[in-house]
């Protein structure tokens, strides 16, 4: 009898030992939760840049991907994905990643997200909505966030009334509060995304270069100020129609009434290459990030970049949000990459677009075929910035 039940006790063993077999190969074979996103999900921490999930420093590096911002306000898709077919998020994110990239910033229509000024327009064969291009971003974004890529999320440009064509605003108006409400309340749950609040906040002149507007702090910060109706692809003059401006404390505001708590860039004067009075007239707001564009055609430059960026950038995040040049490969973009390595200072290069004859045309095709500028992104983003210039 006891020699019965020690043979049943070994089979029992056995299987024992052969179910957790195959219990343990089924969690380490089955798919990964595809709600868990391998991007890094950043968070302003002691006056940096950190990746919440390890603590450990995040100095963003990739591209701005052009084709939200016009595409829908010209009628030709609500991006440049539209003619590529159903994989076309995945295979643009995969092409990105594989460059070494880990961060993607998006520009974005304000009038084709929220349906004013007659877009997104449609064409004779497809019927475009609102609805529709907030699901062609969610459908980018998510494929970005599979190939662990975080995504910056930027409020650019807008339709211009009664033709099909686009371009930016000095300021944002009372619809981009709109924006952003409906933009942050999809996006408070993405630890992954960031908002970058207004594209370019700027000055105007009129044809002979006299001052229409004159941005200063005050109305960066808070807004009230006139400002043309006009946007920047068009002429203005004054006398011309005007909006009330609003200011970075009113978008803060609004991002943050829906719950959402991701870092929020906000760009300087000129165009965002003007940062000399951010600290002092930022909003109130322990997860902002200080949004810098650096082209060689801009004033601030190597001697701006040292007294100006760095002493801030030790104080608060400083992300360039766009970089650019001339001629991207002459030195000019490796020599300020190399002073934005030295101080944490991540960089998203302008521009991963497919624009003929375009010298900051990263790619020539939405295929990646890199052009010489993109040649050289794709090595320092997958060998490093260090000795590259």
């Amino acid at each position: 009898m006891a020699h019965r039940r020690g043979a049943a006790g070994v089979v029992l063993l056995i299987l024992g030992g052969v179910l957790a077999s195959i219990a343990l190969g089924w969690v380490l074979s089955r798919p990964e939760d595809p709600d868990v996103s391998a991007a890094a999900e950043p968070v302003v921490r002691d006056g940096a840049l950190v990746d919440a999930r390890t603590g450990d420093p995040w100095v963003p590096q990739g591209p701005s991907w052009s084709g939200f911002e016009t595409a829908c306000a010209q009628g030709w898709g609500y991006s440049g994905l539209d003619p590529l077919g159903e994989d076309a998020e995945a295979e643009q994110a995969a092409l990105i990643a594989s460059w070494g990239a880990d961060t993607v910033r998006l520009p974005l229509n304000q009038d084709c997200w929220l349906g004013t000024r007659g877009a997104p327009v449609s064409d004779d064969f497809v019927e475009r909505t609102p609805q529709g291009y907030r699901r062609a971003v969610g459908r980018f974004v998510e494929a970005l966030h599979e190939e662990g890529l975080v995504v910056v999320l930027d409020l650019h440009s807008r339709k211009r009334i009664g033709s099909a064509a686009f371009g930016s605003m000095a300021m944002p108006d009372s619809e981009s509060l709109a924006f952003w409400r409906s933009v942050a309340a999809q996006y408070a749950d993405s630890p992954s995304v960031l908002f970058d609040a207004f594209h370019a906040p700027h000055s105007r002149v009129d044809a002979r270069g006299r001052p229409v507007l004159e941005l200063d702090w005050r109305c960066w910060s808070r807004g009230g100020c006139d400002v043309p109706v006009d946007d920047d692809r068009t002429p203005t003059r004054a006398g011309r129609a005007t909006y009330e401006a609003l200011g970075m404390d009113d978008l803060v505001d609004s991002i943050r009434r829906t719950g959402a708590e991701q870092p929020i860039l906000l760009s300087g004067l000129d165009r965002a290459n003007d940062l000399e009075s951010w600290l002092e007239w930022a909003p109130e707001d322990d997860q902002l990030v200080a949004a810098f564009h650096a082209y060689d055609t801009a004033d601030c430059g190597p001697t701006c970049w040292e007294e100006v960026i760095a002493p801030l950038s030790d104080l608060v995040p400083v992300l360039t949000t766009e970089l650019g040049a001339e001629d991207p490969t002459d030195g000019w973009v490796a020599d300020y990459l190399a002073f934005a390595e030295e101080h944490d200072i991540g960089s998203l290069l302008w521009v991963w677009a497919e624009r003929p004859g375009d010298p900051m045309a990263l790619v020539s095709d939405l295929e990646g075929t890199p052009t010489a500028w993109g040649e050289l992104a794709r090595r320092w983003w997958t060998d490093g910035l260090t000795g590259t210039g």
